[in-house]
């Protein structure tokens, strides 16, 4: 689906295409591609990197084409992964911008509804790619906030009841943090690589430029410490599952030990030999004390040392 973007006091939906608008295209059809291909003569191979789930931020020039790949996070329940990050790519000449996302987003729509209600206009192609690498900063912290609160509902789950779906939980979430780590680093590089193409003043607003950085930064700053935190949580339960594996362990020990005790008695005097006590009357009570009386030392010597 594709809208065409003029920027006013923020952007505004038009019917068609205007000169220095913003055609933004999601989930693009084959009728999409074409019209991209044959109305604006946008290069093919960029729609194909673009394509590309695994293509990293990078820049490329195809004759007046610039392309600027960047990643931006997505929730995504298809892999079994609450969070993962996709490619946006941006292609821009000396006349227009064009945006194409393979996968429906929230971050677009709120980045246009952000332009409306702060009324923020966008001088150049530049300013629009600043921005967008600003938005996806500002998302990638959204979703780090709900990683962490999924993090902290599924330590509360884990102290009444460890439980392998609530192990792996938290694994799928460190799988989303690696992902949201290396997108986050992979556009910073990309901020240098633009500052250095658009180095007349006419294009760098160093504000704005500024303001992506640390944006980033702290992005970048915030998935580390949620990650070690993540990864922490789940060294701290593993050691708990294997304290609480040896503790069953010691108390299965433990019961064998104390039943082995009568069993053994029972087995001596089952033999086929004298035994001494045919001629005794109590011979049976006699042997049943026995085994209690060591079964009982047994057990609580087994509870001295803790192990019961």
């Amino acid at each position: 689906m594709r809208t065409f973007l003029y920027c006013e006091a923020g952007f505004v939906e038009k019917d068609q295409w205007l000169p220095n608008s913003w055609v933004n295209v999601e989930c693009p059809t084959p009728e999409d591609i074409h019209y991209l291909t044959n109305q604006f003569n946008v290069p093919e191979s960029f729609l194909s990197d673009i394509a590309d789930t695994d293509e990293r931020p990078r820049i490329e020039y195809e004759g007046n084409w610039l392309l600027t790949i960047i990643r931006i996070p997505v929730q995504s329940q298809e892999q079994g992964i609450p969070f993962t990050t996709i490619p946006l790519g941006i292609m821009t000449n000396n006349e227009i911008i064009i945006s194409v996302c393979y996968y429906k987003t929230e971050l677009i729509p709120d980045f246009i509804r952000y332009t409306r209600r702060k009324e923020v206009v966008v001088r150049h192609k530049y300013d629009l790619i600043l921005r967008l690498i600003h938005s996806s900063a500002v998302w990638f912290l959204k979703y780090l906030k709900q990683i962490n609160n999924e993090v902290a509902h599924a330590e509360k789950a884990l102290e009444k009841s460890i439980r392998n779906e609530d192990l792996l939980r938290l694994m799928k979430l460190e799988k989303s943090m690696v992902y949201f780590n290396t997108s986050i680093r992979g556009n910073e590089v990309m901020i240098g690589r633009l500052k250095n193409i658009f180095q007349d003043t006419d294009y760098l607003d160093m504000e704005l430029l500024e303001d992506v950085i640390i944006e980033l930064k702290q992005a970048y700053n915030t998935v580390n410490i949620y990650s070690d935190i993540l990864t922490g949580t789940m060294d701290a339960f593993a050691s708990i599952i294997s304290n609480n594996v040896n503790a069953i362990m010691k108390r299965m020990t433990s019961l064998s030990i104390t039943l082995m005790i009568p069993t053994l008695i029972a087995s001596f005097y089952g033999m086929n030999v004298d035994i001494h006590l045919d001629g005794f009357p109590y011979a049976f009570i006699f042997i049943i004390l026995i085994s209690v009386i060591l079964s009982a030392g047994t057990f609580i010597w087994f509870r001295k040392i803790k192990w019961f």
